[in-house]
C-alpha cells in the first residue's frame, strides 16, 4: 500500500510510551497528528513530522484511527467524552484504539457508548515497556470486533511484533491484568529465591545464569533480576504505575468474586513501594520490600 493511501492516524499521549510508538509510526510512513496535554511533550514527534493538534476534538476531526496511550482510567474517559473529547468532533466509523492500561468494565462501557454514536473501539493495552515501544517489538492483547482488528492490524503492526486478538471488548485489559500480576508475583518469587541464596552465601548472578535456562528462566530472571543484583531501578516501567495496575487487577478480581491471595500480596507490596516515596523507580524494585520483609 503506498502512503497515499495510508489512514490518517491521530496519537493522544506522548509520554514515555507514547513518544516511541508515535516516532515509529512516522517510520511506517503514516500521517501522524498528536495532542498532549503538556504540548512540549510531544517535541521530538513534531520534529519528525507530525502536526500537533490543541485538543482530542480537533484532531478527531481530521483523523481515521485514533491511538490513546495515557495514565489511567478517568483520562481516557475524559478523552472520549470530556469538553473537547474525540465525540465531539469525530466522523461516524472513527476507529479508536485505546492503548492504555485501564479498567476492563470500563473499557466495556466506553466501547458501548461509543458505537450508540457510530464510532469504534478496541482496547490494546501493552506489554514490553519503553525499551519494547522503542523497538517497536511490544506485544498488544486486544478487544473488539474482529473486522476492527483486521482494519487496525497494519498500524498495529509498526508498533509490535505479537499482536492477538483475545476476545470481546474488554478481553485485551483482562489480559492486560492478569500479564501485570504475573511479572509481579515472578518479582516476588524472584526476590525471595535471592534472598535465600545471599543469606547462604551463593553467587546471585552466578544463580541467575543456571537459573535463566531452566524451567525458572524467564523475562523477568533475565532482565528484572540483573537489576535487582545491581540494584539499578532505573525506571523502565515505574512503580507507580504498577501499583495503578495492579489496582485494576485487584479490582477485576474483586468484581468476579475470587480469592486469589498471592495476587493481592503483590498488590500490597506495590502498594507499599509505592507509599515508601519509591514509586518513581522501577517496579523491580519491589524486590526491596521483599528485602526489608526478609
Amino acid at each position: 500500500m503506498s502512503t497515499a493511501n495510508l489512514p490518517r492516524l491521530g496519537l493522544i499521549g506522548a509520554g514515555i510510551m507514547g513518544r516511541p510508538m508515535g516516532l515509529n509510526l512516522l517510520k511506517a510512513g503514516y500521517a501522524l497528528g498528536v495532542y498532549a496535554r503538556r504540548p512540549e511533550t510531544a517535541t521530538p514527534l513534531t520534529h519528525a513530522g507530525a502536526n500537533l493538534y490543541a485538543s482530542p476534538a480537533a484532531l478527531a476531526a481530521e483523523a481515521d484511527i485514533i491511538i490513546t496511550v495515557v495514565s489511567d482510567t478517568p483520562d481516557v474517559e475524559a478523552i472520549l467524552f470530556g469538553e473537547h473529547g474525540l465525540v465531539a468532533a469525530a466522523k461516524p466509523g472513527l476507529l479508536i484504539i485505546d492503548m492504555s492500561t485501564i479498567s476492563p468494565l470500563a473499557t466495556q462501557e466506553f466501547a458501548q457508548r461509543l458505537g450508540t454514536q457510530g464510532l469504534r473501539m478496541l482496547d490494546a493495552p501493552v506489554s514490553g515497556g519503553e525499551a519494547g515501544a522503542i523497538a517497536g517489538t511490544l506485544t498488544i492483547m486486544v478487544g473488539g470486533q474482529a473486522e476492527d482488528f483486521a482494519e487496525a492490524l497494519p498500524v498495529l503492526s509498526a508498533l509490535g511484533k505479537t499482536i492477538t486478538l483475545i476476545g470481546e471488548h474488554g478481553a485485551g485489559q483482562v489480559v492486560k491484568a492478569c500479564n501485570n500480576l504475573i511479572i509481579a508475583q515472578t518479582v516476588i518469587a524472584v526476590s525471595e529465591a535471592f534472598a535465600i541464596a545471599q543469606a547462604s552465601g551463593v553467587d546471585l548472578e552466578k544463580m541467575r545464569t543456571a537459573l535463566a535456562g531452566g524451567f525458572a528462566g524467564s523475562k523477568v530472571m533475565e532482565v528484572h533480576a540483573k537489576r535487582i543484583i545491581e540494584e539499578n531501578y532505573t525506571p523502565g516501567f515505574k512503580a507507580k504505575l504498577h501499583a495503578k495496575d495492579l489496582r485494576i487487577a485487584a479490582n477485576t478480581i474483586q468484581s468476579l468474586g475470587l480469592n486469589l491471595p498471592s495476587s493481592q500480596l503483590a498488590v500490597n507490596y506495590m502498594h507499599e513501594l509505592v507509599e515508601q516515596g519509591q514509586g518513581e523507580l522501577d517496579s523491580s524494585a519491589l524486590a526491596k520490600i521483599v528485602q526489608q520483609l526478609a
